[in-house]
């Protein structure tokens, strides 16, 4: 069964930075696009970054574009999010993603989310 994994969340200083990672097994997901979300408390969930099967292509939110940095390891069955400046406002639930169209279609698979929580 495919599952998605991540990984690398914790409490951080606003202007500290984090990365997260998401591992994928059960399947190889080299030609998907990838992408991370996030929801914070009381709010829907919301696009943060999105990459499409080589990784050639990027696409951010505004709100985290310039701060983040998504990239993909497809020999490892792995994406990443690099994240620096991060604000208070940036606190949530992150979850990747994995789906078989493009970053802006709906995916597929999700893993179980990882808490980023960052202190003013």
């Amino acid at each position: 069964q495919a599952q998605l994994v991540e990984s690398g969340g914790g409490l951080v200083q606003a202007g500290g930075s984090l990365t997260l990672s998401c591992a994928a097994s059960g399947r190889t997901f080299s030609s998907y696009a990838k992408g991370w979300f996030r929801q914070a408390p009381g709010k829907e969930r919301e696009f943060v970054a999105g990459i499409n099967w080589s990784g050639g292509s990027t696409y951010y939110a505004d709100s985290v574009k310039g701060r983040f940095t998504i990239s993909r390891d497809n020999a490892k069955n792995t994406v990443s999010l690099q994240m620096n400046s991060l604000k208070p406002e940036d606190t949530a639930v992150y979850y990747c993603a994995a789906g078989r169209g493009s970053w802006y279609d709906p995916y597929q698979y999700w893993g179980q989310g990882t808490q980023v929580t960052v202190s003013s």
